[in-house]
């Protein structure tokens, strides 16, 4: 049996895991509290209001919230542009023949689960990258359309900046719709997201689930000497 020698690669740096573990967390926040929000249930309880005051907890849970998601995002942005070779901005936007074959050598192996040559990208593979700029813009959609509803019953200057959304996409009724919708668009996407990372994990077996606890993953030596 051929043996093939295994070395570490350092991939995901420091703040690129907290990124995603915050991310993770406010997302998930976000989405309980925004469901809640958008269909809200009835409750029938027989103590005074002041002692169940539980949707405004939830309301101000999805603010908390959104500040941390909008901040953290804005930090994952500078990031693309001072961070490693793996965190970089061009590992998300597709340019060379390369990245392109890449992604259709993805979709063979994701999508009609065929089997193809071995996938060489120790960071995101160039679908997933691509994927993860989509998300990126969805990210920066839902902040707007968020903060521009809350500027309304806001006093701070901050939500104000984003208060033109509004009037731009129709009024309050059309950007609380976008803005529940893509709720469920991340919601799909998470799951598909969870999914990938197990798939790929199993079927590449370089350490996909660790490495965003430690940052390592592992290749073969012959695929260290460009990074």
């Amino acid at each position: 049996m051929e043996k093939a020698i295994i070395r570490r690669v350092y991939v995901w740096q420091l703040p690129v895991r907290i990124y995603h573990w915050v991310n993770a967390l406010s997302v998930s926040a976000l989405a309980v509290t925004g469901y809640i929000i958008g269909s809200p249930p009835a409750f029938m309880i027989s103590s005074e209001a002041y002692d169940s005051y539980w949707f405004g907890t939830v309301r101000f849970i999805h603010f908390v919230a959104a500040f941390v998601f909008f901040f953290n995002f804005i930090f994952r942005l500078y990031w693309g542009f001072v961070g490693n070779h793996f965190s970089n901005w061009h590992n998300f936007i597709p340019t060379t023949k390369k990245q392109f074959n890449e992604i259709k050598e993805v979709l063979k192996i994701d999508i009609l689960q065929r089997k193809g040559k071995i996938i060489e990208s120790i960071g995101h593979n160039s679908l997933a990258g691509f994927t993860y700029f989509l998300v990126f813009i969805a990210f920066l959609f839902q902040s707007v359309t968020g903060f521009g509803m809350y500027a309304a019953m806001s006093n701070s200057w901050f939500p104000h900046l984003f208060a033109w959304i509004v009037p731009l996409m129709g009024g309050d009724f059309a950007v609380r719709q976008w803005h529940h919708a893509m709720m469920w668009f991340f919601i799909v996407f998470a799951m598909i997201h969870v999914y990938l990372v197990f798939y790929h994990d199993y079927v590449e077996g370089r350490g996909i689930l660790s490495s965003m606890a430690g940052g390592w993953k592992f290749i073969e030596k012959k695929g260290l000497n460009d990074f």
